[in-house]
């Protein structure tokens, strides 16, 4: 059974409305990315590890680390993802904490979040898709470009700094928060961060991901594409990409809210 919310529907259940739980049985647990000490902390939960693409249902998938949350955009799951990083954070459980965070969701008491998966286009030609962020850096060390942004067909701002970051609710706790943005819970849109700009008061936006966003570099000099972290691609001055939403992600979180 699919458990992704359609495209374009961004929820938040708590409780019961996790809907992941199967009364009466043990929660079945398959990971991405793990390894010994990550099967353990299964076990330690009182949860199942199951193979994702086995006969028994997989209630929770555990995506540990960022190739693996990354592997959930070209490869979605069926269940919602509980992602796991080394220090945890707004959306993520840290590596040490995992079997209460388990044994917390095991009992209906958590947070299931759906989260904007958006693509990053180029002459309409899709380049890559992010389940975090997507941002342009320039490519030469302290050296600075300028942007130009627009949302929904709405000119935003132009803005001279050493790049741009557009992150997802699940990825605003990284990159755009170590720029300056804020961190935003599910459904409330996509953060435009500037990354080290040379004004003093630079605008900060929170955008609706369905209604697109434009990003335009302005500047001579290369400028790298990097989509949930890694590199993608480079563009020059005059390059136009858009970024709009194409997809979700269900993410599961432990007593949040």
């Amino acid at each position: 059974m699919d458990r992704r919310v359609p495209h374009g529907a961004d929820a938040t259940s708590r409780g019961d409305g996790l809907g992941i739980i199967r009364r009466g049985a043990t929660v079945n647990v398959a990971v991405r990315g793990g390894d010994d000490a990550i099967a353990a902390a299964v076990g330690v939960s009182g949860a199942s590890l199951v193979a994702e693409d086995g006969e028994r249902p997989v209630d929770v998938v555990v995506a540990v680390g960022d190739n693996a949350i990354r592997s959930v955009v070209a490869d979605p799951p069926d269940a919602p993802v509980l992602h796991v990083t080394a220090d945890g954070g707004r959306h993520h459980v840290a590596r040490d904490e995992l079997d209460g965070a388990l044994a917390t969701i095991a009992t209906g008491d958590g947070t299931r979040e759906t989260h904007p998966v958006v693509g990053v286009r180029r002459e309409g030609t899709l380049l890559a898709r992010a389940v975090r962020d997507v941002a342009l850096v320039t490519a030469a060390p302290a050296s600075i470009s300028e942007y130009a942004i627009a949302a929904g067909g709405t000119d935003l701002s132009s803005v001279r700094a050493d790049g741009v970051a557009v992150a997802t609710p699940f990825g605003s706790d990284g990159y755009a928060a170590a720029a300056g943005g804020a961190v935003l819970e599910a459904g409330t849109g996509v953060a435009v961060v500037p990354i080290a700009p040379f004004s003093t008061a630079p605008a900060r936006r929170v955008v609706d991901p369905n209604a697109g966003l434009e990003l335009s570099v302005k500047r001579e000099g290369a400028v790298a594409l990097l989509v949930d972290g890694v590199r993608r691609d480079t563009v020059d001055a005059g390059a136009n990409l858009r970024v709009d939403r194409v997809g979700s992600l269900d993410v599961v979180t432990p007593g949040i809210g």
